[in-house]
């Protein structure tokens, strides 16, 4: 599935000549939607044949870019699952799903060919997560720490 997920971003940035999840979403014909979601960070729905990202207001800049790309990982990876209806409402483990979209997430945020090699031989997954200014947890998961 990794390679798939990679093949898929690889597709995605050459077309649209970004890695921005705002602006692939948009080529993409997502609508993005921000709105009060509690606690929860996003979610990704489909209806009617068109996609929808829903990402939490409330949320900084940062965490919407990390929300997003999540997000459209689904979109991309699991066009038609609906996991919120899944978790709410079967007994359908979406840990796998949840797995892969943050998969997408973290290759499509860090691209390791345009971060220098002296940082990424000398740095901690922290300090590098400080440098990149994303959550320590997406560098690790990029680099198949998690």
């Amino acid at each position: 599935m990794n390679g798939f997920i990679i093949n898929e971003i690889n597709k995605l940035k050459k077309k649209y000549g970004t890695n921005n999840p705002f602006d692939i979403a948009k080529g993409e014909e997502i609508i993005v939607i921000y709105e009060s979601l509690g606690s929860i960070r996003g979610y990704y729905n489909k209806y009617a044949r068109q996609k929808f990202i829903h990402i939490n207001e409330d949320l900084d800049e940062i965490q919407r870019l990390v929300t997003c790309g999540h997000e459209l990982g689904h979109a991309q990876l699991h066009p038609n699952a609906n996991t919120p209806f899944f978790k709410s409402n079967t007994f359908y483990s979406v840990n796998k799903l949840e797995r892969q979209a943050n998969k997408f997430d973290a290759h499509l945020l860090i691209d390791i060919e345009s971060i220098d090699n002296y940082l990424l031989e000398n740095c901690s997954y922290e300090q590098l997560a400080s440098i990149l200014n994303l959550p320590v947890e997406l560098v690790k998961i990029r680099f198949n720490v998690f």
